[in-house]
């Protein structure tokens, strides 16, 4: 499956405020939606983690926009200080700004939207989604932290599913403490004897395959809407 795709792989810039954002997109023939990655701490749209899960929901018919929240330079410095990742606000802005560049799109224009969270980058696509209740149609978040996403989870209308590690026990808490303000359907799920990254044999893949499983049946139930 890895190979499958590369030939449909774009890198684009897109706008969001002041800045250009990159990303890659790709859309396989017959797409039944789009999925927006955001990525999570100190990481970006070469994350080997969210590459295999995008390669994956291609294989489920998705298509993926992989993306730099950060710029180079912004990069940089969050390296040194750490703060830009835990700017939900920022980095929901810039998920808005993709969000409306993929409505702009042809080949992306009629398909519904999800968003795939990672650590801080749940927090920041419930917020984001929470902005966009008309377009966003499901959110899975991985080991995130929509915590995060604070007083903008009440607003969130789109069916969530929270994937988090068994053995990540501080994480599989604050998901519980978001999920308790959320009025949007909402599944925890749990992967057994996984920690935070999803390192364990097996780990990722059935990350993977949840995540395909939602959002095959919330973005394809919402085509045409």
């Amino acid at each position: 499956m890895a190979g499958a795709y590369a030939e449909e792989t774009v890198t684009v810039r897109l706008p969001a405020g002041a800045v250009s954002l990159e990303a890659d997109l790709a859309v396989p023939p017959g797409a039944i939606g789009v999925v927006l990655f955001a990525h999570g701490s100190g990481s970006s749209r070469r994350s080997e983690r969210n590459r295999f899960v995008a390669r994956s929901l291609r294989g489920d018919g998705l298509g993926t926009l992989l993306l730099d929240l950060l710029t180079p330079a912004e990069g940089r410095v969050d390296d040194r200080t750490g703060h830009l990742r835990f700017d939900i606000a920022l980095l929901a802005a810039r998920l808005v700004a993709a969000t409306d560049w993929l409505a702009g799109e042809p080949q992306t224009a009629r398909l519904p939207v999800g968003y795939f969270g990672a650590s801080t980058g749940g927090g920041a696509a419930l917020v984001a989604a929470a902005e966009r209740p008309e377009v966003v149609g499901a959110v899975v978040s991985r080991g995130g932290r929509p915590d995060l996403a604070s007083g903008a989870l009440p607003w969130v209308r789109a069916p969530t599913l929270l994937i988090v590690g068994g053995a990540d026990e501080e994480v599989i808490a604050l998901n519980e403490v978001a999920m308790a303000a959320m009025v949007a359907p909402v599944r925890l799920a749990i992967v057994p004897g996984a920690t935070h990254l999803f390192e364990e044999p097996g780990a990722l893949e059935q990350v993977a395959r949840l995540a395909g499983r939602w959002f095959v049946e919330h973005l394809d139930a919402g085509r045409g809407g």
